[in-house]
């Protein structure tokens, strides 16, 4: 049997992937309710990422997460 794949790690494919994410995207696609909280797994794992403040179609700003440079 394969071990299952983390949250964690499926964020981390997605955003190496050159991919953004919003909580709202990692809600929809990983199940993930604290995508902050695996951020901040990530940044102890050594990986740095960029947030940045975004404004949806429905005004709400929001957080949106990516692979720093």
């Amino acid at each position: 049997m394969t071990p299952a794949v983390s949250q964690t790690d499926l964020i981390l494919a997605a955003l190496r992937a050159g991919e953004k994410l919003t909580q709202g995207e990692a809600l929809e696609r990983f199940g993930c309710m604290r995508l902050p909280s695996r951020i901040d797994e990530l940044h102890k794992r050594g990986i740095r990422t960029h947030r940045e403040m975004i404004k949806l179609p429905n005004g709400k700003h929001v957080a949106q997460y990516s692979l720093a440079d």
